[in-house]
């Protein structure tokens, strides 16, 4: 991307046209104006399932404060108010049906989850190519897409049976393709792609996918303060029924990873403490503009107001504050239970990267590679164009970067990348 961009790009005409029906709708009164209460969201969720138990009520916390500041700061326009509102029910549904098949199916938590092996690092630092790399590895566990959207097995679900949340999966992908299709240049997946269990943290309304979606920095500020063991509690009880659902062995330690991480170190250690942790990293000029990027093309589906200078300091913020947590964590961690693997070294010789992280697995990489070769072959085909970004479009400079960041970079050795190479 060269410096003569100063813009990001803007949404497709799709969701203009969106909102535009969906204005004459309520105009004409066959359509109403969502109603973002959490009473009233929790009431009709009750309505749908017929279910009255959600679970641990400390979620009710963070949505309080998710829904005062979508009301007060994310200026949502007519097509992302009805968004919000589907977005807040599912939660809430898969709450309530998650109660329900704890209640019948009592086997369902008390499955171990063995010392999984966690991805930790900023967005945009490779964390996706690393987790999927591992999940191509039969020896592990790994959550698919359509399961991250929708970890909750609907009622009558029986194995072996066509899983409904894999159409619903599809269906959103389309759906997302038409809103924005830059969103899946950004993180390509498919229904039964390896992903992140992003949607076990959302399980809580917890964490930085709020924040990378809507213009929401009270709550992103608020989450910063709390103690996070709740939200990585309820995460666990989904991951064992998501274990449950695919019939894998509760033998097979999971593979997880989400940036989320980065913020809650000590909560994810608390609750999964014999976990083994792959640290990522890459030069901050890329994950700054692309993190960036990546809330951009999503915050101006929901948003006609979204503002890219405001994202920009949001995310370099966020971005060095992840970093400061990470290295605090770490200083209580000890040293055989952690690996660190840079980004330029999974780009130059990834299967050498790969051994690495396998010894320190204690594991023979040999089984696995097969697989990883599959994988690196279908990645390139979910991925038709590069993800282009620059971070003067977000009211950023290099100079800037790195000098609130050198730290971090000279700390962990991480090369500098080409300023001019803003492809990722």
């Amino acid at each position: 991307m060269t410096d003569k961009v100063l813009r990001p790009p803007r949404r497709t005409r799709f969701i203009d046209g969106l909102n535009r029906g969906m204005a004459l709708a309520r105009r004409a009164g066959l359509a109403d104006r969502p109603v973002l209460e959490k009473q009233a969201l929790m009431d009709r969720a009750r309505a749908f399932t017929g279910l009255e138990d959600f679970g641990d009520p400390w979620f009710e916390r963070p949505l309080d404060v998710l829904l005062e500041a979508v009301k007060g700061e994310a200026r949502l326009n007519t097509a992302g108010e009805w968004a919000a509102r589907a977005q807040f029910e599912k939660v809430l549904h898969d709450r309530l049906w998650a109660r329900q098949w704890f209640a019948s199916h009592p086997e369902i938590l008390e499955r171990r989850l063995p010392h999984p092996v966690i991805v930790v690092g900023p967005m945009r630092s490779g964390t996706t190519r690393m987790h999927r790399l591992l999940s191509s590895d039969h020896r592990f566990t790994h959550m698919r897409s359509f399961e991250t959207i929708s970890p909750v097995p609907r009622p009558g679900f029986t194995f072996g049976e066509a899983d409904s949340r894999a159409v619903l999966a599809k269906r959103i992908m389309r759906v997302a393709r038409l809103a924005n299709p830059r969103t899946l240049t950004i993180h390509p997946t498919g229904p039964y792609e390896p992903e992140e269990e992003l949607g076990l943290l959302v399980s809580s309304f917890w964490g930085m996918k709020h924040e990378a979606q809507w213009w929401v920095p009270s709550y992103g500020r608020w989450c910063e303060g709390q103690d996070a063991v709740p939200a990585y509690r309820q995460m666990a009880q989904l991951l064992k029924l998501v274990g449950w659902s695919q019939q894998a062995s509760s033998l097979r330690p999971w593979i997880l990873k989400t940036p989320q991480h980065m913020m809650d170190l000590p909560a994810l250690l608390q609750v999964f403490p014999d976990a083994r942790l792959i640290f990522t990293h890459r030069d901050p000029l890329s994950v700054v503009g692309s993190t960036a990027s990546l809330a951009w093309n999503q915050t101006i589906i929901y948003s006609d107001h979204a503002d890219p200078h405001a994202i920009g300091e949001e995310w370099l913020r966020k971005t060095r504050l992840q970093i400061q947590r990470m290295r605090a964590a770490r200083d209580d961690i000890p040293r055989e239970r952690m690996i660190d693997v840079h980004y330029e070294e999974m780009e130059s010789d990834w299967r050498g990267a790969m051994r690495r992280v396998y010894d320190f697995l204690a594991l023979d990489i040999e089984p696995a590679l097969p697989a990883m070769e599959a994988y690196q072959m279908r990645a390139a085909g979910l991925k038709h164009r590069p993800h282009r970004y620059s971070l003067e479009e977000f009211g950023l400079s290099p100079e800037r970067v790195h000098g609130e960041l050198g730290d971090y970079i000279a700390t962990y050795g991480i090369a500098k990348e080409h300023r001019a190479s803003r492809l990722a």
